[in-house]
């Protein structure tokens, strides 16, 4: 969210990489900036409908990462468990998309949208486990 990620664009900012190398990963001919990459590029913006869907999550219309995590956790209103589990939810797909962008930049390997949703999903899963002992729900289930 304080845009300190190696992105492309971050990186031709501190000489790293040339200018001509700052576009997407997914070739969509847009610049590698954060806001792009999680939120309007063609590709892994995408993933955001398909999570709000699963959590039955309102939709959210933001194009700043700032405003686009608080209308996520937010929109369950003032439940605080819902609020803990929508930002856990959030920062993963933020994980699972710049893993997958460096999946496709350094290994050329790409999965499908609904791979990275089965790794949200996943991941998630996984936490709430690991940090509730109480959780019934089995994975099948979640």
């Amino acid at each position: 969210m304080k845009d300190r990620l190696p992105t492309k664009i971050n990186l031709a900012i501190r000489g790293i990489i040339l200018p001509e190398d700052q576009f997407c990963v997914v070739e969509c001919g847009n610049m590698e900036i954060a806001q792009h990459l999680f939120l309007s590029c063609n590709i892994f913006g995408s993933l955001w409908s398909s999570v709000m869907s699963w959590p039955d999550v309102s939709s959210v219309d933001s194009q700043s990462l700032v405003d686009h995590f608080l209308q996520f956790t937010f929109s369950a209103g003032g439940l605080r468990a819902r609020r803990s589990f929508l930002q856990l939810i959030w920062l993963l797909c933020v994980w699972v998309i710049w893993n997958e962008r460096n999946q496709r930049l350094f290994r050329s390997s790409a999965q499908s949208l609904p791979q990275l949703l089965d790794k949200v999903k996943v991941y998630s899963y996984m936490w709430l486990k690991t940090t509730n002992s109480n959780l019934v729900s089995n994975y099948h289930n979640w």
